[in-house]
């Protein structure tokens, strides 16, 4: 078997340096990847903490309400991040640099021009659709305010995500890791200083959020262009880079023709979510708060487990662009493996500490003990979806896209939102996140049936 044909400049792991193992080739990536979705999650996490803290379970709420309903904008954007990931991987692996830039322009310049889509369309539509979910009216004036504020900085976010999935797609998990501490320890630091007025700052209330948001990730994409110059990183904003984010059409619609599957499935999840926000609602501003803080917890748990999906899915398409199929069984194995070790260890300690973790977000004892009952029914699920998130991030690195998308759709709409609604009726708000671990069983074992028969389809292409 051939390895790579030719080396690419820039910091990563190699896959194809057999004198590691695989699984630590998978650290390596691995850990930098993972505490870069912790950050991430980390500043929004600390911001929520500010806000219900400083602000109310009011001002959380309003916070939450909104999840929902950003998830789903975002979700197209997430799609075309998938599908260049893919592209970028083959290529990388076939040591293809020319190609990687012509994606990654083209990627760019979708990114950018989506946010100003959403930017607009965000704003006009957030009312409606908080309305449409029976946000409780108490909620509305707050919410429609921090929503219309969020979608407007939506531009500069999507550049700034589409870049660091560029990274990744090379094998460098760190340079965006670097980036991201920067954001975060900015994020935290202005959030409260915009809330509480520090140094003559404005009290931006609820918003303070977003300015904190807004500022630190700006700050972080300008640390992050000035260091790939300084380096000449071949994904280095430059002259060459501002000519290739003049899409080129066929490149954007094979990310397209990948990335939409997956983009639909992020869209059927969120709009799976906001029928469960809207079966939440009905249990009162309390329980809204609830489900918010329990999402924020559920974040450290379904991080992991996707950071391992998606370094799954760049080091299989790595190893199909260069020929290497045979390697994908041990991307499979040390993926696999990953989830459970970190994901279990991870989730124990979440059960053993449940009440103080939610302590952070919370301290109406009502809403904590709602939020406790929510959090012990459904977070060992986790473990399944990720197992589920490796098996189809490999088969998707192929291009095969179909079968896991219908699989996901299966799982969500024919069998979570249907046992929400149903066990709703019979536990109350308990029932609804038992549609949860019901999802993720049907799904594991959707997935593991098709990767059976794909796998079957590659050993036969090596022979």
């Amino acid at each position: 078997m051939s390895a790579r044909p030719a080396a690419l400049r820039g910091p990563g792991v190699n896959i194809f340096d057999t004198s590691q193992p695989m699984w630590r080739w998978f650290a390596v990536f691995l850990i930098p990847l993972m505490i870069s979705n912790i950050l991430q999650s980390a500043s929004q996490t600390f911001g929520t903490i500010f806000v219900g803290r400083l602000l109310g379970v009011q001002a959380l709420g309003a916070v939450s309400a909104v999840f929902p309903v950003v998830f789903l904008l975002f979700a197209f954007l997430i799609g075309l991040a998938s599908g260049s990931t893919v592209l970028i991987g083959q290529a990388f692996g076939a040591g293809d640099e020319h190609k990687v830039k012509k994606v990654a322009g083209t990627v760019l310049g979708a990114a950018v021009g989506l946010g100003l889509i959403v930017a607009v369309v965000g704003t006009l539509i957030a009312p409606g659709m908080l309305r449409a979910l029976r946000t409780p009216a108490s909620l509305l004036p707050d919410a429609e305010l921090y929503a219309k504020w969020l979608f407007i900085t939506m531009p500069l976010i999507f550049a700034y995500l589409a870049y660091t999935t560029f990274m990744r797609g090379t094998g460098d998990s760190q340079t965006p890791l670097y980036a991201l501490v920067l954001g975060t320890v900015i994020s935290i630091v202005l959030t409260p200083a915009f809330i509480q007025g520090w140094l003559g700052l404005p009290r931006l209330g609820i918003l303070s959020l977003v300015a904190a948001g807004f500022i630190s990730q700006a700050m972080a994409f300008a640390a992050l262009l000035a260091y790939l110059a300084r380096i000449r990183h071949p994904l280095r904003f430059d002259a060459e880079t501002a000519r290739d984010m003049l899409v080129d059409w066929r490149i954007l619609w094979q990310v397209i023709r990948i990335g939409i599957p997956t983009g639909i499935q992020i869209i059927m999840v969120s709009l799976a979510e906001l029928a469960v926000i809207s079966f939440v609602n009905r249990f009162g501003p309390r329980a809204t708060a609830a489900y918010g803080a329990v999402n924020q917890v559920i974040n450290y748990v379904q991080f992991p487990a996707i950071s391992i999906g998606i370094t799954a899915s760049i080091f299989g398409a790595q190893c199909i662009g260069a020929r290497r199929e045979d390697l994908l069984r041990t991307v499979v194995r040390s993926a696999v493996l990953m989830n459970y070790l970190i994901g279990g260890v991870l989730i124990g300690l979440c059960y053993l500490f449940a009440w103080v973790i939610l302590g952070w977000f919370i301290t109406d004892p009502d809403t904590l003990r709602i939020a406790h009952g929510l959090i012990m029914i459904v977070l060992w699920s986790y473990l399944l979806f990720g197992n589920s998130s490796v098996i189809s991030g490999v088969v998707r690195s192929s291009g095969a896209v179909l079968v896991p998308l219908l699989n996901g759709i299966v799982a969500i709409w024919g069998v979570e939102v249907p046992a929400a609604y149903i066990l709703m009726h019979h536990f109350g708000l308990d029932g609804v996140w038992m549609g949860y671990p019901i999802s993720y069983v049907v799904v594991l074992t959707l997935q593991y049936t098709y990767y059976t028969f794909w796998k079957r389809g590659v050993h036969e292409r090596l022979i």
